[in-house]
């Protein structure tokens, strides 16, 4: 029972996020914001979750898992109410800054409790769930966006979204309060420490690129598809096929690791979804961004569950809300430079560019997160 209600919390708040999150830069777009603008924007979700993500984290340990749950959904439709009340950028910009941080407390809660939970024999299933859903709410989300603003208006997106997050509040009334026991406080620099542990370090570096990459693809395929004059229905077709291709993968994922194991499948899935990158700004036709999205979902899909069973596996036993608030504030970091870096690189150099430039990064970082085996292939370390 408790996990369907966690596995329907993260799909309720992921369908709302899926929902609006592509829309906000084609609605940024018509109002006037230009490539670094839409970097700006898409940065200030990240924003304050780098700031408090770690907190989060030891929230959820010390008080439970339940008050933070409905501290952010409570958030997430505050975050709705501006833009469909006030069109603006400005609007824009307040909405993000505050999902942002109410998905930093969602997010951190329920990865805590869903570990808790869990055992260790069917931890990589329960995550694998989680990142089922979270995938499921990327194939219904950015269709459903794109469907209502080309046949309604960008602001009925919001208030559907904030008519579906009343749901979700009430629900997580429901999530347990599973106290840990957190001992002395942590400074920021002994969290940080933790990063010497080197399968967190490389759990935590593969999930950071994993979720700027999806966030650059939601972000600026837009404005990539509407120079290739795509409806705003087809562009959220694209964007939801990558959800789709990530639920598949997942499917078949507990059979590839019996096959090849972890580290292969990270470096492999890392590598096809930098491919991808590189080849989809060359296509210019629906049915080839269809198949290259499809191919990036495939890489993404595999990497998200992956880091973050390993990340929960290797954290002390006490402290595993902290190091998952400690793995969102690399990824937020990641998803707060690079869309500014590559708003940046758009406006310099094209649209083009941010495809080419991210593309490379991938396959870079799939090669500093391959499996490096001493000793006979006993260990496995972060290439230096």
């Amino acid at each position: 029972m408790m996990l369907r209600i966690i596995i329907f919390s993260v799909f309720a708040f992921q369908l709302i996020i899926n929902i609006t999150r592509p829309i906000i830069t084609l609605y940024a777009s018509d109002l006037g914001s230009n490539t670094f603008e839409i970097g700006i924007l898409t940065a200030a979700f990240s924003f304050f979750p780098l700031l408090f993500a770690l907190h989060a984290g030891r929230i959820a340990d010390k008080y439970g898992d339940r008050y933070p749950v409905i501290f952010g959904m409570i958030g997430l439709a505050v975050g709705m109410f501006f833009p469909y009340f006030f069109t603006s950028i400005s609007a824009l910009y307040i909405s993000q800054l505050i999902v942002g941080i109410s998905n930093i407390f969602i997010a951190v809660s329920l990865q805590n409790v869903i570990g808790t939970i869990a055992t260790e024999s069917n931890r990589d299933q329960y995550f694998s769930m989680f990142g089922m859903a979270v995938a499921a709410a990327s194939v219904l989300g950015p269709m459903l966006g794109g469907y209502i603003s080309e046949h309604y208006n960008y602001n009925s997106v919001f208030l559907i979204s904030l008519l579906l997050s009343i749901l979700p509040i009430i629900i997580s009334l429901k999530i347990p309060a599973i106290k840990k026991d957190v001992g002395e406080k942590k400074s920021i620099i002994e969290s940080i420490g933790l990063l010497k542990i080197p399968l967190l370090k490389k759990a935590l570096f593969s999930s950071a690129l994993v979720l700027y990459s999806r966030d650059i693809f939601v972000a600026y395929f837009p404005i990539l598809a509407k120079e290739s004059h795509l409806s705003n229905s087809q562009i959220g077709l694209v964007i939801s096929l990558q959800g789709l291709a990530m639920i598949i993968i997942r499917f078949i994922l507990p059979r590839l690791l019996l096959i090849m194991g972890r580290d292969y499948i990270l470096f492999i899935s890392v590598l096809l979804a930098g491919a991808s990158f590189l080849l989809i700004p060359f296509t210019g036709s629906l049915t080839f961004y269809c198949v290259f999205s499809c191919l990036m979902g495939f890489g993404l899909g595999c990497g998200q569950p992956l880091s973050l069973t390993t990340t929960y596996n290797a954290s002390p036993l006490n402290r595993t809300g902290e190091v998952l608030g400690l793995r969102l504030s690399t990824n937020r970091l990641s998803q707060l430079i690079a869309p500014i870096f590559f708003g940046i690189v758009g406006t310099w150099m094209g649209i083009l560019s941010v495809f080419l430039f991210s593309g490379f990064f991938l396959i870079g970082g799939s090669w500093f997160i391959k499996e490096n085996k001493t000793n006979g292939g006993g260990s496995v370390e972060i290439n230096k």
